[in-house]
Parts: structure tokens; sequence; C-alpha cells
């Protein structure tokens, strides 16, 4: 899977539900009302392959390393492509939607109001409802990660705009509770890492301040180790720590924010403490992911260098040996 630097729609999530009204005859009549009006106001989704294109034009675009000589075409298309965001077929959903989209945004071969389009159905989607195969809000995490980070080289956000992604950033990172990751046939899911990408381009971005940065770290703790019995294996504690890092090497946050977000860390629940976590399968499990993520920002933080990047790589040091060998 192709994922940035490293690797590899649209309602809140909370939907508003109707409230049941009191006994009275006409009353019955109004779930009925209520559903033609969402059916009235509700678009299709969009097709995919979009309108005027096949399967095999979807391919091409990566057999041809997504030159596309019309720029209105280019921007057309980058729009257009989202609606396959989802797609049960990896070589499609992460073989040419996301690729198209990290080759063009990188390649600031993208206008700013189709970076600003972009932005807005992303977030949409991101915001929304997960689909049953679990591909949708990850990989718009994921394509989001490069959008943010093009709005990072060259500004197209207004900072208000900035916030309110951040925010966004932060809460559906927290939502995440599909911990998939890579399967033989339907490809990359990777909800936290993907999430994590999306954190990491805010976190280097010089506009987002001290109480963004915050609102993102606290969103990469709750992820550590998610409650229950996922063990991660797909390589999340690597992506969760390099965001960590970056953050960190802005400077913005002090040692008592610091020494708050690693003592929460080392929260030994469901596990009355490190010991008794060996008499668990949740135990077992937040002991292993707890380690393997200071393991990860050990390591993210001394290669990094500078005296913030090893300051960060001896205080994992620290926690994990609190938690034991």
């Amino acid at each position: 899977m192709m994922a940035p630097a490293a690797t590899k729609r649209a309602a809140p999530t909370c939907t508003p539900r109707e409230t049941r009204m009191r006994l009275a005859p006409h009353f019955v009549i109004a779930p009925l009302v209520l559903a033609l009006a969402s059916v009235a106001v509700s678009a299709p989704s969009p097709p995919c392959p979009p309108s005027g294109m096949s399967r095999a034009d979807l391919l091409r675009l990566k057999q041809t390393k997504f030159e596309v000589a019309s720029p209105d075409e280019r921007n057309r298309l980058a729009t257009t492509l989202l609606s396959c965001l989802d797609d049960p077929d990896p070589a499609v959903r992460d073989g040419v939607v996301f690729e198209a989209l990290f080759t063009w945004l990188r390649g600031k071969a993208l206008t700013s109001e189709t970076i600003l389009a972009l932005d807005e159905s992303l977030r949409r989607t991101l915001d929304g409802e997960e689909d049953r195969g679990g591909f949708r809000l990850s990989f718009a995490a994921l394509a989001l990660s490069e959008v943010a980070r093009a709005d990072r080289v060259e500004p197209v956000f207004s900072e208000s705009r900035r916030a309110e992604l951040v925010a966004l950033a932060a809460r559906s990172l927290i939502r995440v509770k599909d911990y998939r990751g890579f399967d033989a046939d339907a490809g990359w899911r990777h909800g936290v890492a993907h999430g994590s990408d999306l954190v990491l381009q805010l976190a280097l971005n010089p506009q987002v301040t001290a109480d963004g940065l915050r609102s993102l770290m606290d969103a990469i703790r709750s992820q550590v180790a998610p409650p229950g019995t996922v063990f991660y294996t797909f390589g999340e504690p690597e992506r969760l720590a390099r965001a960590v890092v970056f953050a960190h090497r802005r400077g913005l946050l002090d040692v008592a924010y610091w020494d708050a977000w690693f003592a929460a860390i080392l929260e030994p629940k469901p596990a009355k403490d490190w010991r008794s976590a060996f008499e668990s399968v949740e135990g077992l499990a937040k002991r292993h992911n707890t380690l393997a993520f200071l393991h990860a920002l050990s390591f993210a933080g001394r290669t990094a260098g500078g005296d913030l990047g090893k300051a960060l790589g001896a205080r994992a040091d620290q926690a994990a040996a609190r938690i034991g060998s």
C-alpha cells in the first residue's frame, strides 16, 4: 500500500434519530412522511467508475503514471475519482484513487479550487458513516492527509477552516473502531494508521496552534492501546509514533502536558497494575500495544535527531522500563 512518506460521506456519525411521538391516531403516518422526505433530499451516490469511464480506463490511469495532458480534465478527474474511494477492489481504491491524488497533489498539478473541493468532499465523508467494507473512512483520512499536506506546503485554507480540520482529524481518529489492517483479497483498511497520517500532516503545519496540537495528541493517545483484545500487528504503533515526534518537535506543548500525556499512557487499566496484565487477554493486549508504541516512539525520536528528539526517545525508554520487559 502506498502511504505518505513511509508506506502505504455525509452527515455526522451520530445521525439524529427521530423522537417517538405519543399515542395519537395520525402519528403512525410520521415515519412514512419522514422517510419520504429523506428520499426527496438525498442525492444518489456518484457512480464508480465515474460517468464516461470504465474500470479499464481507471486502471489505464495508473499505467500512464496519472499523466493527463489537459489541466481541466485532470482537475475534473481529481474530484470525480472520489466516488471510488471505498471501492472494494484495492487496485482501484488504493492503486488508482489514492495514488492519483498523491501524485497530483505532491506534483502541484491541481488548482487551489480543486484542493478546496477535495477538502470539502473528503471532510463530509470522514465525518460520515462507515461503509460495510470498512474502506471509506480509512481512505478518506489517508486522502485528506495529502490535502492537508498541500495546504501546509502552499496554504489555501483560512485559519478557521484549518482549525475545523484539526478538530475533525482528532475526533475521527478517536472514533476508529475498525482495527483491520491488510487482507490478501481486500487490501488495506488501516484506520488508525491513516488517521495518524492526517494528524502528522497537521502537526507539521506551523499554522496549527498549541491548542490544536493538544487535541491531536490526545487523539493519538486514545489509540495507543485501544480497549478490548486488539493486538496491533500492521505497523500502527510506528505511524502513531511518527505523528508524536513531529508534534513534539514543534516545541509548543510544555513539560506539564507531556508529563500528563505519558502518565495516561502508563495507566494499566483494565489491569490493576502492569504485572497483573499477564492475567487476562485484555491486559496482555494493553501491555503489547503500549510497549510497541513506546519502543516505536523511542526509535523515531532518536532517529529524528536533535535535542528534542533525543529527549523524547529517552522519555519513551523510561516509560517502557516502568512497564517492564
